[in-house]
């Protein structure tokens, strides 16, 4: 009969922190739940001096990984290192071991998740994940087995806070965006690398995630078109506000026609969409099934506390399981091995979309003839435009929101008319999500 189960944690940052404080706080509340305690048997970092405002047990605390993985007394192992080659060592050495695994580790698995899944399943072991996307949002158990009887249609996600916090205050002040990012940097939302954040990176692994779970089929992060927030001005946003639509930055996964387009880009959202009501550093999900239609997760996507709860949801899922003999019952990447289906990935070329498209353009006869002639050669109809104010000879903005067209086509039409004399910087593109009209 097990009277506990032990935990060994590698890796004592700020999610770290947020899952001791937990595990310790809620203790009584953990153990009700499981029916017996969970005891955090070892915590390892290299750092084993700085003062983390939580007090250990004497002997818990250790700079050596090894001795979290090779105590007997640990039965879950957490890796909250962080990068590749150490934290996939550390998990694969675990899942050897026998040891139930949780991790928030989302690059990792964006990139070798196959790897690690199939080791996770020849063992059968639980290994857990769902602080890797979302934060404090139960998105990973909901597509594992809350949804698990629906066929899903579509993923949308605003999984990234530190992006969705910068377009927050671009919407909502009217400022810039390398004037936001700053603030944000000093307000803790951003880090003072933020590249990950704003180039769509971070994003791009997690839709990577929901895309192999939510469909069945492997994906690399490396294949997913992505595209960042920093080429967004102000005068996006107040056009956006004009056409009534919000700008996000969407991970955006769907079943077309037996392919899976799976994306990172800035969208418009119209004023109807959930999505588009999602502020600050906040992050949501909307999944769409055959049977259950629209279900919308938000929540805290980053913090201690927030990742923490995740990542201990995990430890006590996988505490319950030890107990009735039960590790491995879900499969890891939710459809058993088996049965995991490789769909084609389709190419950002073929898509097909509502666009809004700003050119910076001379003032003068004739140019607005001109780039309607040159996206009506490539089939692209335009459904509204805006043009404010005469300036003639100086620049001036003409912004088109069009009906619903082909990537490629689009793209060929735009590289055309980026070369005329009157142009005087590229266009911006951005997709646009919505009924066409």
């Amino acid at each position: 009969m097990i009277s506990r189960v032990g935990v060994g944690l590698i890796g004592f940052g700020t999610v770290g922190s947020g899952v001791v404080k937990i595990l310790l706080e809620n203790a009584g509340l953990i153990r009700r739940r499981v029916g017996v305690p969970i005891e955090l048997v070892r915590v390892a970092d290299l750092d084993v001096t700085r003062d983390r405002g939580i007090t250990l047990p004497p002997g818990v605390l250790v700079n050596d990984a090894k001795q979290v993985l090779s105590d007997p007394n640990v039965d879950i192992v957490v890796e909250l290192v962080g990068g590749y080659d150490f934290a996939k060592r550390l998990i694969l050495d675990a899942i050897a071991a026998g040891k139930t695994v949780v991790t928030a580790n989302k690059a990792l698995l964006a990139l070798h998740g196959e790897e690690i899944f199939a080791a996770a399943s020849r063992k059968g072991i639980d290994l857990g994940f769902e602080a890797s996307v979302g934060g404090g949002i139960p998105v990973i158990h909901a597509l594992k087995e809350g949804l698990a009887a629906n066929s899903i249609q579509s993923i949308y996600g605003i999984i990234n806070g530190t992006s969705n916090y910068i377009l927050s205050r671009m919407t909502n002040e009217g400022k810039g965006f390398a004037e936001t990012l700053v603030e944000a940097q000093k307000a803790g939302y951003a880090e003072a690398d933020p590249t990950f954040d704003v180039a769509g990176t971070d994003s791009a692994h997690k839709l990577a995630i929901l895309v192999n779970l939510g469909f069945g089929t492997p994906v690399n992060f490396k294949d997913l078109y992505t595209e960042g927030i920093t080429h967004i001005t102000e005068h996006d946003m107040a056009y956006a506000r004009e056409f009534d639509y919000t700008i996000k930055l969407l991970g955006i996964a769907k079943l077309v026609e037996g392919d899976v387009e799976a994306r990172v880009h800035p969208t418009m959202l119209g004023a109807e969409s959930p999505l588009a009501k999602i502020e600050g550093v906040y992050n949501a999900i909307q999944l769409i099934g055959d049977a259950v239609g629209d279900v919308v997760l938000s929540g805290r996507g980053a913090g201690d506390l927030a990742a923490g709860s995740a990542v201990v949801s995990d430890i006590i899922a996988g505490a319950r399981n030890l107990l009735k003999g039960g590790a491995g019952r879900v499969p890891p990447a939710s459809f058993q091995p088996g049965e995991r289906r490789p769909l084609r990935l389709r190419p950002m070329e073929e898509i097909r979309s509502l666009y809004y498209l700003r050119f910076m353009v001379t003032d003068r006869p004739g140019v607005l003839a001109q780039i309607a002639g040159e996206l009506g050669r490539y089939g692209i109809s335009i459904s509204s435009m805006l043009q404010k104010g005469r300036r003639e000879g100086q620049t001036v903005p003409i912004v088109i929101k069009t009906h619903t067209a082909r990537e490629r086509d689009v793209q060929t039409a735009l590289s055309q008319i980026n070369r005329m004399s009157f142009m005087s910087e590229p266009t911006t593109l951005i997709r646009i999500e919505g009924k066409d009209e």
